[in-house]
């Protein structure tokens, strides 16, 4: 039978997906909202897409954040230890055009909805300049991303003033001479506070629960390259040992005012940042506990500090959302994530997800080889096992990490462990650099 693959976007793991199935001769189409391949990685100061902000860098190193088809030495070897946004976005595109891509991607074009008749055939909708269409498909591969759907707190009370999502912060030149007040301790949160340091009258941070803030760099290598020596360590012992040195090098949050860490390693995501503590103890950002409530312009604390704000910003984290999915045939907002290898659904053998998880590290490198795994068996070379339904609950019943019991913690890998995972369904040669079929 010939099979026809809708890849829905062409972000990081859209366009390996489209890759791989291509290097196959496969017959695939890519939908995409935007206007050029890159996913949030496009910066726009509209509201258009989710991109990041002005002056957003990458938080893992670039020797991890790279496919092995197309690496960074490959793009351009003076690239620095962690990328800004624009270096990516460059670097995506150059992987498109590098391995023929375009033709085979559909831009300014929103799927609409997605319905399963069987294992051989998808119904998807796509609407493009105000025109929808429907077309048939044996394939489906989803690959919409999972930072794009802000999920925000719920507070008593109402703020009075600017109240936004990181969703919508785009730069901090808005917040000059304001007092702002920013939510959470998450990656995002931590560069707004930064950022918007910079410029306002008073930046506060809340925090409901303590965080690691990690460092950038250790005895001047990549935080991330370091975790990469100790990988062959059990993941248990691990932890340990990158806790302990995690306090040797940085002290504990009570010296800088913040939340006591009550978790292990790894039951909550850590956060990269070389520069909240520094603007902390330098008086630029002031560490806060969880909000108690709101009373217009005032924010009354759970310790019953009382301050006014101007704008709080939100840094709360995305719902894992499929809006081209009914709500009864598939709903991934709150619940566990059954995904054999975070990819295979227990039921539906036709629909894949690429880069539907969360590394303590980069998603892209697990994506390309999920995309290898895909493409191999939708090419006839490789098989998923017989008991895949089986295997897809002990994904749930025996995560990577014990986390807690959060929206954000339903998808958590550890990212040395799960690209051995996927290596063991791979052929030794799986690195392909040789350019796309279809290019002239």
């Amino acid at each position: 039978m010939h099979k026809r693959i809708a890849v829905i976007g062409t972000g990081p793991s859209g366009i390996t997906a489209l890759k791989n199935l291509l290097d196959e001769g496969l017959d695939v189409v890519a939908f995409d909202r935007n206007h050029d391949v890159g996913g949030n990685w496009i910066f726009t100061e509209k509201d258009s897409h989710s991109s990041v902000f002005e002056t957003t860098h990458i938080i893992s190193s670039k020797t991890l954040s790279q496919y092995a088809d197309f690496t960074f030495d490959d793009f351009d070897p003076d690239a620095a230890d962690y990328p800004s946004h624009d270096t990516l976005r460059r670097y995506f595109q150059a992987y498109a055009r590098h391995f023929n891509l375009y033709p085979n991607i559909r831009f300014n074009t929103m799927v609409i909805h997605c319905k399963w008749i069987n294992d051989k055939e998808w119904l998807v909708e796509t609407e493009s300049d105000g025109i929808r269409s429907i077309e048939k498909f044996t394939d489906l591969v989803v690959c919409n991303g999972h930072h794009w759907n802000p999920r925000w707190p719920n507070y008593p009370g109402e703020f009075a003033g600017e109240y936004l999502h990181s969703h919508h912060f785009k730069k901090a030149a808005p917040f000059e001479g304001k007092r702002v007040l920013v939510i959470g301790g998450g990656n995002s949160a931590c560069d707004v506070a930064v950022e918007t340091s910079r410029v306002s009258e008073m930046t506060a941070i809340s925090w409901r629960r303590g965080y690691r803030i990690i460092p950038k760099f250790f005895f001047g290598k990549p935080s991330d390259k370091i975790g990469e020596r100790s990988s062959w360590i059990p993941l248990k012992i691990r932890s340990f040992f990158f806790d302990l040195l995690l306090k040797i090098m940085v002290g504990d949050n009570a010296l800088y005012g913040l939340r006591k860490v009550e978790t292990k390693f790894g039951e909550t995501h850590p956060t990269i940042n070389d520069e909240l503590l520094y603007k902390i103890r330098h008086g630029k950002v002031k560490p806060r506990l969880d909000i108690k409530r709101f009373e217009g312009n005032k924010v009354i604390f759970e310790d019953g500090l009382e301050e006014i704000y101007d704008s709080i910003i939100a840094c709360t984290g995305y719902y894992l959302s499929h809006p081209f999915f009914d709500k009864d045939f598939l709903d991934y907002s709150s619940g566990p994530v059954p995904l054999y290898l975070k990819m295979f659904h227990p039921e539906y053998r036709n629909l894949y997800f690429i880069g539907m998880f969360q590394p303590l590290g980069c998603i892209w490198p697990g994506a390309e080889l999920q995309a290898k795994i895909m493409a191999r068996e939708l090419a006839g070379k490789w098989e998923r096992p017989k008991n895949t339904p089986e295997l897809c609950e002990l994904e749930v019943k025996k995560p990577h990490y014990n986390q807690i019991d959060t929206p954000r913690h339903t998808i958590t890998v550890d990212f040395h462990r799960f690209k051995k995972e996927l290596l063991k369904h791979l052929p030794k040669d799986y690195v392909s650099k040789s350019v796309g079929v279809l290019e002239n």
